[in-house]
């Protein structure tokens, strides 16, 4: 995807990233009922169907704001593609009984399956991110929360009461224990395999 240039449709990306009430309007116009079509159409209501969409665009917001995101592809496809599988793995976890998916014939082009991919890949990393995260000490848990919030090192070491040299040489360990445990984790060597 190197080469691709970004699709017209990243105005949908950037009215996200703005709040614009006329995009989100928009997109609940254009594209979502074609995801509660799908949804209500395999084992879902609604409910379930606006849950969906609701939590896909968020993660959507997300990804543009922390990760920069550019649309290749025509932002339904991507859409689309997001919130069914989003919905597939709602009724994977749930292990509904009786599940029928009805198939409609949807094209995707293949910059909207590699940006899905992309995504589904960038979700399952921030999983194994929380959940090694959450195994750390409290000390080093609270120490890089700090960081996250404060971004300056000296504010964090007077908010945790110790020296800012003390901050700087714990953070780096810290950091270090999460990566080592996130790559000697069984979920971090099956998203690589």
């Amino acid at each position: 995807m190197a080469g691709s240039s970004t699709h017209p449709d990243q105005k949908y990306i950037e009215g996200l990233l703005m709040n614009s009430p006329l995009v989100i309007k928009s997109i609940y116009d254009r594209f979502v009922p074609k995801v509660v079509g799908y949804i209500t159409k395999n084992s879902g209501n609604e409910d379930a169907a606006k849950d969906v969409v609701q939590e896909v665009l968020v993660a959507i917001y997300k990804q543009a704001k922390h990760k920069g995101l550019k649309l290749t592809c025509p932002f339904d496809a991507y859409f689309f593609l997001l919130c069914k599988r989003r919905w597939l793995n709602e009724i994977k976890k749930s292990s509904l009984k009786e599940v029928t998916i009805n198939e409609e014939v949807v094209s995707i082009n293949d910059d909207a399956l590699q940006l899905a991919d992309e995504f589904d890949i960038e979700q399952q990393k921030k999983l194994v991110f929380d959940l090694m995260f959450q195994k750390l000490g409290d000390a080093c848990k609270d120490l890089l929360k700090a960081t996250f919030e404060i971004k300056s090192m000296e504010e964090v070491a007077q908010k945790l009461g110790v020296t800012y040299a003390y901050a700087r040489k714990k953070k780096s360990l810290c950091i270090g224990e999460l990566t080592r445990m996130v790559q000697e984790s069984p979920e971090y060597k099956n998203l690589k395999a």
